[in-house]
């Protein structure tokens, strides 16, 4: 499931979001300054613009600017409290003290990257921040199920308020968001091993395990090299290999340190990041607006 850090941010959202009917009456009988400050002066009625003599008035420039640096600046001081109080999570020290492999995270990247050597192998594991954000955005069109027809039931209600409740009780005990991971073992003039996986709850369950003869299609770093290893087969779903062959392969994978110790670094590393990324986010709004 989400992490902590994110249930806690998006928890007042959820309660809201489960409470839409309530808000919706809210909303129709008092909106909010930002509305009534935009709203009007974007398309004014035909009528209006003939009959009416007295000119519509506007907020004075830059209201919404200024409420809107406001808000950012109390979402970067809610987000750096939580990172006061957090500290740097074991699985990510031990990982990054102990392990071969090099990280590579370019800030402002969705992507990370752990490269090392084996002999003559060239190993490189990838995972991205943004199967939080799906993970997430799944989970919230999951709290949404209900219409707002079933919403304005008494019924209705009481079941969100019910779920809204159960869910931030169980989000800190419920297991870690699933990451998915792509490895890439290549060897010169060889070829490369492509392992689609992911890493959930310190393990990493092997999906698929394809070859490719052109290294490039392993990385998929060109539409060109795509469009080959989708033309390439692929071999059969792992899940299908006989279960002697499968696992050796994972034997394999261990030997060059795609382990437990990855599984629980990637899932830590990965909400680390995120968390990293939208504070830097929310400063750059911040700073455009201000500007």
């Amino acid at each position: 499931m989400m992490s902590f850090r994110a249930a806690v941010r998006s928890a007042p959202r959820s309660l809201s979001r489960m409470n839409s009917a309530a808000i919706r009456q809210t909303r129709i009988a008092q909106p909010s300054s930002l509305l009534r400050t935009t709203r009007a002066p974007l398309r004014t009625p035909q009528l209006a613009a003939t009959f009416s003599s007295t000119p519509l008035r506007q907020a004075p420039a830059n209201e919404a600017d200024r409420e809107l640096v406001s808000k950012l600046e109390s979402e970067v001081k809610f987000e750096n409290e939580l990172k006061q109080n957090e500290q740097l999570p074991a699985s990510i020290k031990d990982f990054l003290e102990n392990s071969p492999y090099e990280v590579k995270d370019e800030p402002g990247k969705q992507d990370v990257y752990l490269v090392r050597k084996f002999g003559d192998e060239t190993i490189t594991v990838s995972f991205s921040i943004a199967d939080l954000a799906n993970y997430e955005q799944d989970m919230y069109n999951e709290d949404s199920a209900l219409t707002d027809e079933e919403l304005d039931t008494p019924e209705g209600k009481q079941l969100a308020d019910t779920e809204a409740e159960d869910g931030l009780e169980d989000e800190p005990s419920q297991s870690v968001v699933p990451c998915r991971l792509n490895i890439v073992v290549e060897k010169p003039n060889k070829g490369a091993l492509n392992i689609e996986a992911v890493a959930q709850d310190g393990a990493i369950l092997v999906e698929n395990f394809y070859y490719y003869k052109d290294p490039k299609m392993a990385h998929s770093s060109s539409a060109e090299a795509d469009h080959g290893a989708r033309d390439a087969y692929p071999g059969p779903p792992f899940g299908s290999l006989d279960e002697d062959l499968q696992l050796l392969l994972e034997r394999y994978l261990e030997e060059r340190g795609i382990s437990q110790s990855m599984g629980l670094f990637v899932a830590d590393y990965m909400d680390t990041k995120e968390q990293r990324e939208y504070q830097s986010w929310l400063n750059s709004v911040k700073d455009f607006v201000a500007a």
